[in-house]
Order: C-alpha cells, then structure tokens, then sequence
C-alpha cells in the first residue's frame, strides 16, 4: 500500500498493479479494490491490474484478458467476460446456466 501512494505522488498516467490482493484478508481486499476503482473514476488514471481473483478483478474492470500459459485465451469487456459461461465455471466457480 506503501508503494502505492508513492507512486501516486508523482501523478503518473498509468498504474500498474501486480495482484494487490496478495495475502491481504477479505475486507481489506475489497477496501484495496474500492481504491483502485475510486483513482480510475476520480482521476482518469488508466490502471493496468494483474490479479488472479477474477471476482474482484470483473468487478472494477471495463476490460479484462483471460490468460492460460501465457496465452490469452478470451479477451473483452468485464461484463462480457462475468456473463461468459466458460469463465464462470473456471474462473468464477458458478455453474454454468443449463
């Protein structure tokens, strides 16, 4: 979080984040999460986000890149991708509508 906030003084275009929810418990997840949603909105910054918690990632995202051994796999808008079958059964842990 540190670093973050550093990084934000110098006012930068873009903000590059490689899973900032990393071993961080459940509410302060969430809390990281509404930050980052909140300098995009409040800022315009773009932020290029790395997570594997596809959850929270879908959640502030307008885009997002499925990857699978480097490869990307799906690719679109985060909305589009939530509603994906195929991404709520890997990714997201919900059965896929029948």
């Amino acid at each position: 979080m540190l670093a973050v906030g550093r990084s934000l003084l110098t006012k930068p275009k873009l903000l590059m984040l490689d899973e900032p929810s990393l071993g961080l418990a459940p509410n302060l997840e969430r809390e990281i999460f509404r930050t980052i949603e909140n300098i995009n909105r409040e800022s315009g910054m773009a932020v290029l986000l790395v997570e594997q918690n596809a959850h929270l990632a879908l959640a502030v995202a307008h885009r997002g890149y499925v990857l699978e051994t480097g490869n990307i796999i799906l690719e679109g808008p985060a909305a589009d991708l939530r509603a994906n079958p195929d991404v709520q059964k890997a990714y997201l842990g919900e059965a896929s509508a029948a």
